[in-house]
């Protein structure tokens, strides 16, 4: 039966679709108010950070708000790098910080590739278990192990030593590492590394030339993710290292803060150097960061 709509109303077919298309710009507009919000909470402490570093100490110190430092200076800055931090130079502090964290992310990107090869490759008894270990050992808070993990690092002489957190360090990172590479080793297909043996190539050939090329932009996103958890890395660092000569930079930090005052300008302005090598890092590989997600997210 044919039906005859009136002229000059819409039919139901055009308010279906004016309120899909309202429906759809709500949803956007929420979607990009969210991402708004986000953006703000992640961004405004980051800049509170900088711009207090560059503020006087009149300024910090104010009740009024000041959102930008009006009379910028350079004092603090000054002040980190000659008084430097608990009689050391922060220099000391940032090398120190940079070889845990170089030394976790080479040490622990070799054993975290090995074992995710072995897991998406080989098939063999106990591999579910291995894999479900790996994300309860993830569930666990990093305090609970604390007292464990400070005794074993002090039976093996390692106590007061870098490379002994730079062991807690891959121990703590080295699960999420072997979960999020076995879905980038698991996308290679086999049929790769088997024309390589016909070819006449040898396992560890075909690792090298074959699997490890196609897994390095995972590789690269863990080891951001090491690289930066070592580097920001407090309790364990604080627990394992007594010598001051030692200390990372989150641990030099915290002698800013006396029982009487808080020195907000030092905290804020060596904080400020502290972000300048992960900002590098981060720049460095970031092309590889967002290729090897994307290419992770093909097949888990």
């Amino acid at each position: 039966m044919t039906t005859f709509e009136t002229p000059g109303r819409p039919s139901r077919h055009v308010k279906a679709n004016r309120k899909l298309k309202q429906r759809k710009r709500l949803g956007k507009f929420g979607l990009n108010t969210a991402a708004v919000v986000v953006f703000v909470f992640a961004v405004f402490p980051v800049y509170w950070m900088v711009s207090t570093a560059f503020k006087s100490s009149e300024q910090i110190f104010t009740t009024d708000f000041i959102p930008f430092p009006t009379d910028p200076t350079l004092d603090h800055v000054k002040r980190v790098f000659t008084e430097g931090v608990a009689g050391h130079s922060i220099w000391r502090y940032m090398l120190n910080s940079a070889i845990v964290a170089v030394g976790t992310v080479l040490i622990g990107a070799v054993f975290s590739l090995l074992a995710a090869t072995a897991v998406a490759r080989f098939r063999f008894r106990g591999r579910t278990s291995f894999l479900v270990l790996l994300l309860i050992v993830q569930m666990v808070p990093g305090e609970a192990l604390l007292i464990p993990l400070f005794m074993m690092v002090r039976r093996a002489g390692l106590y007061d030593h870098l490379f002994g957190l730079i062991v807690v360090n891959i121990a703590m990172t080295l699960p999420f590492a072997i979960w999020m590479l076995r879905t980038f080793v698991a996308a290679v297909p086999k049929e790769l590394e088997e024309a390589a043996w016909i070819d006449g190539a040898s396992r560890f050939a075909t690792f090298w030339k074959v699997l490890f090329p196609l897994v390095a932009p995972g590789l690269v996103a863990t080891s951001i993710f090491s690289f930066i958890t070592a580097w920001n890395e407090f309790v364990f660092a604080l627990t394992l290292i007594g010598d001051q000569a030692s200390y990372t930079m989150p641990v030099a930090l915290r002698y800013f803060v006396s029982q009487r005052s808080v020195d907000w300008g030092g905290i804020m302005a060596a904080s400020t150097l502290m972000t300048i090598p992960v900002i590098i890092f981060f720049l460095l590989v970031q092309r590889r960061m967002v290729s090897g997600l994307v290419a992770g997210a093909v097949k888990g």
